[in-house]
């Protein structure tokens, strides 16, 4: 493997990647704030940083790293920056406060806004394709014409797919040397509207669940599964017509927000709250909401877990917990969910839950909310109700 011989930046005083944190996300010794890849980012675009006043784009920035670097290394200001994950922004946000550095940056969402006029653009890779289609749509349809892109990532985690679908939104497309097992692709003039491709998001795909109409879901690049149905879902929802009965429920981590629509759908009386804390997700789920023609009963938010509802304050929460932290795979994350599920559900209310049966949370799921029983399993997943004390 080739490396790169450029020396890393110094970092500026106050300011140490070592020192950022990932909270509130899951804190574990495998699991980091910052990693060479944000670091190569800096370096590569170092000389654009520079001599960029207020047209900097953050996209992808994990906990800080490159917004908290670009800032304190090169003095940037007027940073806008979005991040998908809303427990990344709040990691931003204490990680900055620690480092004097609230104010140099402004959090945005994923649309021309963030992107008018931009003149410099650091993006963390993201693995989807679909996420990386929407991104290139965006930066190339609304940014300044001479706006580079300094797009990075690990290599374990790159593919020459995605060369590809940078250069059918851009004309130049060149990938850097590699170093510390990350590389930089540096890429710029974005190609005219007429020699663009027609924007696809979001996606929109029906699935028949046994209603009488099927049910619709929407999808923005960074959604998990897309417009598809995830096979733990479609396993679980059949299970729901035995859930207790109640005024309001939950989907927990709602993602495109298949579970929120059927749920609205098969109980018309029902008011549904639907949070995850994804930005592709929530406004996936929004537009799923429209789709079905239930967004007068469903309320879409975006949120840390549960953290904006009271304690003891649901009677029915469901949720299919992820079983990955970003790249990594990691328990963590399931266990936050659990942990504030039995925080807000009321005494005898019930968490009913979709997992891969190798995960063996049912003991988790005991401790963290209360009394656990199997509703269905099959080889690949098993569905619980766990009542709360």
């Amino acid at each position: 493997m080739t490396h790169d011989p450029a020396r890393q930046s110094p970092e500026g005083p106050g300011f140490a990647f070592e020192s950022l944190s990932r909270r509130p996300d899951v804190e574990a010794e495998n699991l980091q704030a910052h990693d060479t890849a944000d670091r190569l980012l800096l370096d590569t675009a170092a000389e654009r940083l520079r001599g960029n006043g207020t047209g900097v784009v953050v996209i992808g920035d994990a906990y800080g790293a490159l917004t908290l670097g670009a800032a304190a290394l090169h003095g940037v200001r007027g940073i806008r920056v979005h991040q998908d994950p809303y427990s990344g922004e709040l990691a931003l946000r204490r990680n900055a406060d620690a480092a004097g550095l609230a104010g140099t940056y402004r959090s945005l969402p994923l649309d021309a806004e963030l992107l008018s006029g931009a003149r410099t653009v650091l993006l963390r890779l993201p693995r989807s394709l679909d996420a990386l289609e929407e991104i290139a749509a965006l930066i190339a349809a609304s940014a300044d014409p001479a706006v580079t892109v300094f797009a990075g990532g690990r290599l374990k985690h790159m593919t020459t797919a995605m060369n590809a679908v940078l250069a059918r939104w851009f004309g130049s497309v060149n990938a850097g040397l590699a170093r510390q097992k990350s590389r930089v692709l540096t890429v710029s003039a974005p190609l005219p509207a007429d020699r663009r491709p027609a924007n696809r998001f979001p996606l929109a795909q029906q699935h028949d669940v046994g209603l009488q109409a099927p049910l619709e879901l929407r999808a923005h690049g960074a959604a998990f599964a897309g417009a598809s149905l995830d096979i733990g879902t479609r396993f679980l929802l059949p299970h729901l017509a035995g859930a207790r009965q109640a005024q309001t429920a939950v989907d927990l981590g709602c993602g495109t927000g298949a579970i929120a629509a059927y749920l609205a759908l098969t109980r018309p009386a029902l008011r549904v709250i639907a949070t995850d804390q994804s930005a592709a997700a929530v406004a996936s789920a929004t537009a799923t909401m429209a789709a079905n023609r239930v967004a007068d009963r469903v309320e879409v938010r975006r949120d840390d877990a549960l953290s904006g509802m009271p304690d003891r304050s649901a009677e029915l929460i469901v949720l299919n917990p992820p079983f990955h932290i970003g790249a990594s795979v990691h328990a963590g994350i399931a266990l936050k969910l659990f942990a504030d599920a039995g925080r807000v559900l009321a005494p005898g209310g019930e968490l009913w839950t979709v997992w891969n049966s190798h995960l063996t949370y049912k003991s988790a799921l005991n401790r963290l909310v209360g009394p656990t029983r199997e509703v269905a399993r099959n080889p690949k997943f098993t569905v619980t109700v766990s009542t709360s004390r």
